[in-house]
């Protein structure tokens, strides 16, 4: 075997290997953690093997996300709670291989990408189908409970967040591809995927996954209507009431879940402190962790001590609230300042919109930019980068994305930052 069928052949077995790495990914994030923590680590020695160390500090948002997260690190000196501390620090790992690993693992061929999206929407399907069936086998129950608030049962377990904002994150970047797909049966196959998803998001009615869902039809529309200049957006933007209309009447979770809302909303207005209530209790921890930063604003109070001292100011200002009611910032960027002080947000401010310099002036640019859009709106309301599959949800489908950009703009994450 000469030289070059020797590298062609390691071409395509790492592609092989990353097409796998990636579907595990998936896996993982729904069902094992520990699956999914290997299968980030595999996908990243896959990438590296035989890159020079040297070339990875061109990527100037891999070195500031490291940056930030040992901010976090340097805390231990001032930290109490050193064993949160570590865990905390754990679940960020991923910042240290995953933007290195998309930006050197070779580029997946169409049919790839196609093989990639077909089994990841299948697994969304799979996901969606397990909670519905709780709906089917006890719908009473099921109704009832969302005048409470509470959910389905999803997979992710117990993450309605992570599992519908990760729907609406995988139809963007489906679209993205769209006219990249190669075969017609598939791009049915993946608008049947899509449609399905839509309707489950309705029938989970997760605010997250709501609002991020209609973010992007609207923009969407938008851009439709005014960039391609094709009545397609002008129909979407009339379509999105009807179908909001006709989802209240016919879904009585989205209904239950509607109600709900408008009645948080109004006791919002007449300024409840009961914490029975997820909406406002997140408002009040933006408050508390406000003043908190105010008090230490160039170190933090430590980042293994966020909840210590957040459990600590709730009992001080708001000593009803239950145990179960008492957040940490659900902010990222206030927890990293409460953590690690206003010097290390910053820093942390930086990596968020550094992907913003990636964006060119073309078509699949835009559904780069909304998946940044609708990542940087769960981090306004979820401290999403303090668990692990947060930390995933971030990573994976922003870097996920770039490979939809056109070459050579899908090498950007190696090179814009040079």
């Amino acid at each position: 075997m000469n030289k070059s069928s020797f590298l062609n052949n390691n071409s395509t077995n790492k592609s092989a290997i990353a097409l796998i790495c990636i579907i595990a990914m998936v896996v993982g994030f729904m069902v094992s953690r520990v699956v999914l923590s290997i299968s980030m680590f595999l996908y990243g020695i896959n990438a590296l093997i035989g890159t020079n160390p040297k070339d990875w500090l061109k990527n100037k948002w891999w070195l500031t996300g490291i940056a930030w997260v040992a901010l976090y690190a340097i805390t231990y000196f001032w930290t109490s709670d050193k064993g949160n501390l570590g865990a905390r620090i754990e679940t960020k790992l991923p910042f240290l291989i995953l933007p290195l690993a998309f930006a050197y693992a070779p580029r997946l061929n169409p049919r790839q990408l196609q093989i990639i999206a077909l089994a990841i929407g299948s697994l969304f399907v799979v996901s969606a189908c397990y909670s519905v069936s709780f709906l089917i086998r006890n719908p009473a129950y099921y109704i009832w409970g969302y005048k409470v608030s509470q959910m389905l049962p999803t997979l992710p377990k117990e993450d309605h967040i992570r599992t519908s904002t990760s729907m609406v994150l995988y139809i963007i970047w489906v679209i993205s591809l769209w006219s990249s797909f190669p075969s017609g049966t598939a791009r049915r196959a993946l608008a049947s995927i899509a449609c399905v998803l839509v309707v489950f998001l309705h029938i989970l009615a997760a605010k997250s996954g709501l609002v991020s869902l209609y973010l992007f039809l609207v923009c969407w529309s938008f851009y439709i209507l005014i960039k391609q200049r094709k009545l397609a957006g002008l129909i979407i933007i009339l379509g999105i009431p009807l179908f909001l209309a006709l989802a209240i009447r016919v879904m009585p979770t989205f209904r239950e879940r509607a109600n709900y809302i408008d009645y948080t909303y109004f006791m919002l207005k007449h300024s409840d402190k009961s914490g029975l209530f997820g909406d406002l209790s997140r408002i009040i921890s933006y408050q508390l962790a406000i003043d908190l930063i105010k008090q230490h604003p160039l170190r933090g109070v430590g980042a293994g001590d966020v909840k210590t001292e957040m459990d600590t100011a709730y009992a001080r200002n708001y000593p009803d609230f239950p145990a179960s009611a008492r957040l940490v910032p659900h902010n990222q960027f206030l927890t990293v300042a409460l953590g690690c002080g206003i010097p290390a947000m910053i820093v942390f401010a930086i990596w968020v919109f550094m992907p913003l310099g990636l964006l060119r002036n073309n078509k699949r640019n835009f559904f780069l930019f909304m998946t940044w859009f609708i990542l940087f709106f769960q981090l306004m309301i979820e401290p999403v980068l303090e668990v692990q599959l947060g930390v995933f949800l971030v990573l994976f489908f922003l870097l996920l994305q770039t490979t939809a950009l056109p070459p050579p703009d899908n090498d950007l994450l190696l090179k814009a930052y040079k």
